[in-house]
């Protein structure tokens, strides 16, 4: 294999070609279903599903069927079947990414905005290019690298959904739909997950899950003076009490047992190895205020909080007016939206019942308390790779970053995940992607790092030849 030949080819047509996609795909509102109640009559995901098939077909791969597939009721998607190229092997690469995106966020420095496109820097802004635009375009050109340079392939199908954000509720519909075309499948790359530094070439190990539900708090029926306070509980004070039996307000560490379990040995062995590289790279990586702290200063220990450890979040509430609507009042209700991240192994079925029991049991005061819309995402622990795979991933490390492959978990959640090892239980997975450092995904100022994004195609390019 020319790596020389792949890297010119590859960065040549992120130049020319996939960096004036993702600015187009960067300009179109595609968000998600769960966010935008009207996606189908806005078009918006059929528009950016089109984009792409059309520069995917303007690429002009050999023995490629590609295809939007927009079954009744269902969001759209991009199939795009790849054959084998000079080569015999009849196993297949199924290559996984997403078009939908997230809400805008507010935040965005001054001269960029989540549907304007802006470089700066070697980074491309804008919401959806890291968080998944890129995935589609990344893997036709690794592809199309290899057959330009006459590189044999094997088969490779791409399934580029668009309701990712949302849970991927179409996802397993189409996997079964079209079943046929992933029947042969051995290997799954998915380009929908980050990197520790742009360095290195890393693999992702693991993903937390998640339980999330709205958690409502009445006791009274409506508005009182606060000169009844001290008489009556504030619907606020019994939240800070039921909160108080899942987490250690000073520590933040859950309180529950049974949402903890056992970190494997070959994971901790894992992290060590990582957190030599990282050092004091995972801290630098949030963005914190000027004099703050993070929860654990040893960096073992902070990698271990974000991808093995369960931890509760509060991302919305309802109940409480502006100040400036605010009267001096003793409020009804406190709402809040829970978002409890637990350890990739532990079944998250068991936890929202267990949550559920912890919240609603003997309410303090006698008060109206319920957890409702609940909701869980799986967590994933990687199965054991084979030694071959290992041995040519790192290669593709060494030979485009110059340095060994890196493995780490994450912190979030990618939903499919769990489905597709069911679906495909014989299949090995690559799982990978560009979100590095104060990449931002989900909030102000997302980024595609574009050397880091054109060394990770060619790292793809290695890994899918024949």
């Amino acid at each position: 294999m020319n790596i020389n030949s792949i890297k010119g080819y590859i960065e040549k047509t992120w130049d020319d070609s996939v960096i004036p996609a993702l600015k187009e795909c960067i300009k179109i509102p595609a968000l998600s279903p769960i966010f935008n109640k009207e996606w189908e009559s806005s078009g918006l995901l059929l528009e950016i599903t089109t984009l792409a098939r059309n520069w995917c077909l303007d690429l002009g791969l050999k023995n490629t069927n590609i295809q939007i597939i927009n079954n009744k009721n269902r969001t759209p998607a991009l199939l795009i079947e790849v054959g084998a190229y000079q080569t015999t092997d009849t196993d297949s690469i199924l290559i996984y990414g997403h078009l939908d995106k997230q809400p805008e966020s507010v935040g965005w420095d001054e001269n960029k905005g989540p549907w304007t496109p802006v470089i700066e820097d070697d980074k491309l802004y804008g919401r959806g290019g890291a968080d998944d635009c890129y995935a589609v375009f990344m893997a036709m050109t690794a592809i199309k690298a290899l057959q330009t340079n006459d590189i044999p392939h094997k088969k490779c199908v791409l399934l580029i959904e668009t309701a990712e954000e949302s849970g991927s509720f179409d996802l397993e519909h189409y996997l079964d739909t079209y079943q046929d075309a992933f029947a042969q499948t051995g290997l799954i790359i998915c380009l929908d997950s980050g990197c520790k530094d742009f360095e290195r070439l890393w693999l992702t190990t693991s993903l937390r899950g998640a339980v999330v539900g709205q958690l409502k708090i009445q006791i009274l029926k409506e508005n009182i003076h606060s000169g009844n306070s001290g008489m009556v509980a504030s619907s606020f004070r019994i939240l800070r009490q039921l909160l108080d039996r899942i987490e250690d307000a000073k520590t933040g560490e859950i309180r529950i047992e049974e949402f903890h379990t056992q970190i494997p040995t070959h994971r901790l062995e894992q992290i060590k190895k990582t957190e030599k590289l990282l050092k004091q790279a995972a801290a630098d990586a949030i963005p914190l205020v000027q004099g703050a702290r993070l929860a654990y200063e040893n960096p073992f220990e902070q990698i271990i909080s974000y991808t093995w450890k369960p931890a509760l979040s509060y991302t919305a509430i309802e109940g409480m007016p502006s100040f400036s609507q605010a009267g001096n009042v003793i409020r009804p209700t406190t709402n809040i939206l829970l978002s409890l991240r637990i350890p990739p192994n532990l079944n998250p079925e068991n936890a929202v019942k267990k949550l559920k029991t912890v919240l609603e049991n003997e309410p303090p005061y006698g008060a109206r308390v319920s957890l409702e819309n609940l909701g869980y995402l799986p967590g994933w622990d990687m199965p054991q790779m084979p030694l071959w795979l290992d041995e040519k991933i790192g290669q593709a490390a060494t030979d485009f970053f110059n340095h060994p492959l890196a493995y780490s978990g994450e912190g979030g959640s990618i939903p499919f995940m769990s489905l597709l090892a069911k679906k495909f239980p014989k299949a090995h997975f690559m799982v990978t992607g560009i979100l590095g450092p104060r990449s931002n995904a989900h909030g102000p100022n997302e980024f595609i790092h574009i050397p880091y994004a054109k060394k990770l195609t060619c790292a793809i390019s290695q890994i899918i030849r024949a």
